[in-house]
């Protein structure tokens, strides 16, 4: 078999080719960082996530150990594509008929099929090259899905270090950027840790209106804007409805406000180019968008995971917070609406413009 530092290095390139900017090698052992996962869900900052709390047969978090639920997997190869594209950042747009969708999910393609899609084809080489050289040889992609942390791992490849945001960061390309990783049985030659340049900075800590961060590299999931309107199902406790302002789906601010942002290169990749209808989106629209088109619009999109239920809700409330009395027609309309959260968060918009 070829030496695993030659391995290493044609992977990489066969990533590079596959359409990633970046790739990196890590090994699989117990990171100190690991150890803070556990903690993490125990005092409960990940809220309704309960796929986070998934464990294995002896009890053990499957996130906080892969040597526990991969006992085969040697190396983590970490790869990362950008999606950032030529279009303003949340907090350099204040139309008040207007919300914000996360950056990541203007793409035309749900990202995790775009860079499954591009791991099959790393896999696949890795397969044909080494696979008849080592008969079990086994390996595994995942996009978000697998039982691992990957920035733990996207830091020990090398691809860039965990900001004070909890995003992994690229010196060059920032943390526009989607990631994938392969389990691999092979051990395979690891890149060095990148360095954490963050320094004394803490703009993301300090922009967030909702005050998510316990600490430095600490978020509690409950107060983060990203979680409130994905995956926070029903109604979103009042006290942090203000802080969301007219974010509809996700939160870029964190990421808006960094220094290592400002240059960010935009994406090449046809699947992450933004519909330029989810780029500040009309409040309205959404708040009324009927059942079809909401499965129409977002087909494939990852904005079905908030929900229609969730969407409209969430535009309800960055009425509320708008300041524009323009919205207090359709507001009292949705404060009737069927969907009992809807009508609520409607009422309260209302009652807060009025």
């Amino acid at each position: 078999m070829k030496h695993t530092s030659q391995i290493a290095a044609r992977v990489k390139q066969a990533a590079h080719e596959a359409g990633f900017e970046l790739a990196g090698i890590a090994p699989v052992r117990e990171f100190a960082e690991l150890n803070h996962f556990p903690r993490w869900i125990e005092a409960g900052h990940a809220g309704e996530m309960k796929y986070l709390e998934a464990r294995d047969d002896a009890g053990q978090l499957k996130r906080s150990s892969l040597r526990s639920t991969a006992p085969w997997a040697r190396s983590v190869m970490v790869c990362a594509i950008n999606y950032n594209t030529a279009h303003p950042y949340s907090t350099q747009v204040a139309d008040s008929e207007r919300g914000w969708i996360s950056r990541y999910a203007w793409s035309r393609e749900d990202y995790h099929e775009a860079v499954m899609r591009r791991l099959r084809a790393v896999e696949s080489w890795l397969r044909n090259e080494v696979g008849g050289e080592s008969a079990a040889l086994q390996t595994r992609c995942y996009v978000d899905t697998g039982p691992l942390v990957e920035r733990v791992y996207a830091k020990y490849a090398g691809v860039g270090w965990i900001g004070k945001n909890t995003c992994i960061l690229n010196q060059k390309l920032g943390s526009w950027l989607f990631l994938g990783v392969i389990l691999t049985s092979l051990e395979l030659e690891p890149d060095l840790p990148a360095p954490d340049r963050c320094g004394s900075c803490t703009r993301c800590i300090d922009a967030c209106p909702t005050a998510a961060f316990i600490a430095p590299y600490q978020l509690d999931s409950n107060k983060c804007i990203a979680y409130l309107t994905i995956e926070k199902r029903g109604a979103i406790p009042e006290e942090m409805r203000e802080g969301m302002g007219r974010q509809v789906f996700g939160c870029d601010i964190c990421q808006d406000v960094c220094p290592w942002n400002r240059k960010a290169p935009m994406t090449n990749a046809e699947e992450f180019q933004a519909r330029e209808e989810l780029v500040k989106p009309a409040l309205e629209w959404l708040a009324e968008m009927s059942a079809e088109e909401f499965r129409e619009k977002f087909r494939g999109s990852p904005i079905r995971r908030a929900k229609r239920s969730g969407l409209r809700r969430n535009a309800a409330i960055a009425m509320g917070n708008s300041g524009n009395r323009k919205f207090l027609p359709v507001l009292e309309k949705l404060a009737a609406d069927e969907d009992a959260i809807v009508a609520e968060s409607a009422a309260w918009a209302a009652k807060k413009l009025a």
